[in-house]
């Protein structure tokens, strides 16, 4: 492959005269017949030049640092754990080193603490506008299982709306109309203020908006506390003690879910002879607990991975913002069954 130096050896002038007659530098005072010699010189030997290609190589090449930003605890709900897991597991593909991993409330993050990143993920309900106000590179973040209501931040969520419609459906078509809303409550926390601003999650809006389509909403069969199998097992003990048991529970986690099994067992309520449960997430400890946990599987290894995706596109240049949205599963197992 012909070089600068094969050109300028042939035309018989200096590389520096070469490389910028390539470059078309304005300043460069040379007669015509050199430049037409070099140029001449260039399509014969087949020179092609190598400068952008070799910026675009060290672009992908270059390693870069990131944050991890996250509010959920894992040991409560391992969903979390495995978004985190995602993103890790993908980091090396892109060339991306996480440097920094804070858990929103345990620690206070400052803008020192962001300067000398790259790009951050975001795992969780966390203000994104705060954010802005520590990190300047804006237009370098990627929130995860959380629509933030700022548009120019990317996003991943899965379908929560449509996977809780099909859960709802689904017990319908078991004949439950009776049915149960067991959740937690959601907030979306500010890392500048502090503030805990309520939100309405989505799988308790769309339970909600479905019942009532269909003629069954009850509201006092709607409860929600903390997030955890501690609040499934307090909110289903108030169930039974208030004599409002439905036919079937639907559970907005997994971990909430296995408090709700253990209320009603201790109660001596056969699951899913008595009530149906079913549930959100897929947790591993789905498949194991007895019975065994009808649930929507999230995908949350391949939300992870995905925002690993969106993050090095944004630092290879892409300026528009994408929401990702990835689909869900209804996996049925034996916590679910025909109304008796």
């Amino acid at each position: 492959m012909a070089t600068i130096k094969d050109i300028a050896k042939q035309a018989n002038v200096s590389t520096a005269t070469v490389s910028r007659i390539l470059n078309n530098d304005p300043t460069l005072s040379v007669a015509d017949e050199t430049r037409k010699k070099v140029l001449e010189t260039v399509n014969k030997l087949n020179y092609k030049p190598l400068r952008k290609k070799n910026v675009k190589a060290k672009e992908k090449t270059k390693v870069r640092n990131i944050g991890l930003i996250f509010l959920n605890d894992e040991s409560v709900d391992p969903y979390f754990q495995s978004i985190r897991v995602g993103v890790e597991s993908s980091c090396h593909e892109y060339r991306l080193n996480i440097v920094l991993t804070m858990m929103v409330g345990k620690v206070d993050i400052t803008s020192q603490d962001l300067s000398d990143l790259d790009g951050l993920i975001i795992i969780g309900d966390i203000d994104t506008e705060e954010i802005k106000e520590l990190y300047y590179k804006t237009d370098h973040i990627v929130v995860v299982d959380y629509l933030p209501k700022d548009p120019t931040v990317d996003v991943v969520i899965s379908d929560f709306e449509g996977a809780t419609e099909q859960a709802v459906r689904y017990l319908m078509e078991l004949g439950h109309r009776e049915i149960a809303f067991i959740g937690g409550k959601g907030h979306v926390y500010g890392v500048v203020s502090g503030k805990a601003v309520e939100k309405v999650d989505v799988r308790r809006e769309t339970f909600e908006h479905i019942t009532k389509a269909e003629g069954i909403l009850n509201p006092s069969l709607i409860l929600e506390e903390d997030w955890g199998p501690k609040s499934g097992y307090e909110l289903t003990s108030q169930l039974i003690e208030s004599g409002q048991l439905p036919s079937a529970i639907f559970a907005a986690s997994d971990p909430t879910a296995l408090g709700v099994l253990r209320a009603l067992q201790e109660s001596g309520i056969q699951v899913p002879k008595d009530v149906s449960v079913l549930s959100f997430d897929d947790i591993e400890a789905a498949a194991y607990v007895n019975p065994r946990l009808t649930t929507v599987k999230v995908h949350g290894e391949e939300m992870g991975r995905t925002a690993v995706k969106l993050l090095y596109d944004r630092m290879m240049g892409r300026k528009l913002p994408m929401k990702v949205i990835l689909p869900t599963e209804l996996i049925v197992r034996d916590s679910t069954s025909q109304k008796q």
